[in-house]
């Protein structure tokens, strides 16, 4: 089934933009489109109601994630570090910008951002709208004044053309670029791997595949033998995710003690209670996106599974849920361990592998448009 804005509904929200006076960004109501997704994806969070999905927006933002003009020297654009054969990543620890600058995070993946709440490691955007904006300005990535963007794509001569057909003027402007490229990521999509199908009892996982399932979405009591990987904590649902409306989706997991922790979430809230946490990505297809963490320092789903089994490091800010999750009575002075047996975690390992998407990463509408 398709999750999709009622029609009523966005036919009222378009007449109401387009019968404003001076509207900033008239729309056609012929050619509103839905997000094709699933009916066990959540339905309750509506399109914006300022920027409704469209086939000319999409496209136009689809132009733009691969425009390249977009970089400062012409080099790169979002597609350099979020391609679609490595779902929307690139592979490495940290991506490289204009002039071979290096960043210091690891390339996020990107797939099925409509339902996510808060953008970037550290939450510091709130809508797509915004976020797909900053990588274009960031002086480690593209590098390009957004002035700078409007002028170039203003001067193209295939530019203005598709503005008008998706925005209804051929006049490009900072929001309209940010609008467009949101409509086409919004349409990102993941809702095919063998996970999703097993859902829809098309398909039965192997043993091992169910125990791991079994495990990632179990909370360990070793007071009545349950045991469990303890990953839906954080990695809440069918997205495999736990991001949500504010900042509840953001964990410190362990990875530094406290005098090696970057701020991560702190530098946006303030919040000393903040620091070291960070947002709790995706994991569909997370067996194309390695390397994994925010800095990129595992190359592995088995070290992951290393790290959360046997190398928790404690701190203020360690997350609750991690530190009161052990498959064996908890010590207090012991250190933090899921104690996890080899088999367990292979199995876990087995169910993530059962999120990859091989439909997502060969979709020629997400592919490169100038290719």
């Amino acid at each position: 089934m398709r999750y999709q804005l009622p029609l009523w509904a966005g036919v009222f929200a378009v007449l109401c933009l387009c019968s404003c006076s001076g509207s900033e960004n008239p729309v056609n109501p012929t050619v509103l489109i839905s997000l094709d997704a699933p009916d066990y994806f959540p339905a309750s969070k509506a399109l914006p109601a300022d920027n409704p999905l469209t086939e000319e927006g999409v496209h136009l933002g689809r132009m733009l994630f691969y425009e390249k003009q977009l970089s400062a020297d012409g080099s790169i654009s979002c597609g350099s570090c979020h391609q679609q054969q490595k779902a929307f990543t690139d592979g490495l620890q940290f991506s490289k910008g204009v002039n071979e600058a290096m960043g210091h995070k690891n390339a996020m993946s990107l797939s099925n951002l409509h339902w996510s709440g808060k953008f970037f490691w550290d939450g510091r955007s709130g809508s797509l709208e915004e976020q797909s904006l900053e990588p274009i300005q960031e002086s480690f990535e593209m590098n390009l004044s957004l002035a700078e963007a409007v002028e170039r794509l203003q001067q193209d001569e295939k530019y203005p053309a598709l503005f008008e057909a998706a925005f209804g003027t051929n006049e490009v402007n900072a929001e309209r670029i940010g609008k467009a490229l949101a409509q086409f990521e919004r349409t990102l999509i993941s809702a095919n791997s063998k996970f999703d199908r097993w859902i829809k009892n098309e398909v039965k996982l192997t043993p091992e595949e169910q125990l791991g399932l079994e495990l990632f979405f179990t909370h360990p009591e070793p007071s009545i033998q349950l045991r469990g990987g303890n990953c839906s904590d954080c990695h809440l649902g069918f997205l495999t995710a736990g991001d949500s409306e504010g900042f509840m989706g953001f964990h410190n997991n362990g990875l530094d003690i406290d005098e090696n922790l970057d701020p991560g979430l702190f530098e946006v809230t303030k919040n000393p209670f903040d620091q070291g946490k960070f947002k709790a990505p995706s994991l569909r297809n997370i067996g194309l996106t390695a390397p994994y963490m925010h800095d990129g320092r595992f190359a592995s789903l088995e070290e992951v599974l290393d790290h959360y089994n046997e190398h928790i490091q404690n701190s203020q800010t360690l997350d609750v849920l991690i530190l009161e999750a052990s498959n064996e009575q908890i010590n207090p002075t012991a250190p933090i361990k899921l104690h996890l047996a080899q088999k367990e975690k292979e199995a876990i390992i087995a169910f993530l592998h059962t999120l990859t998407d091989q439909q997502f990463i060969t979709n020629e509408k997400f592919s490169d448009p100038f290719n």
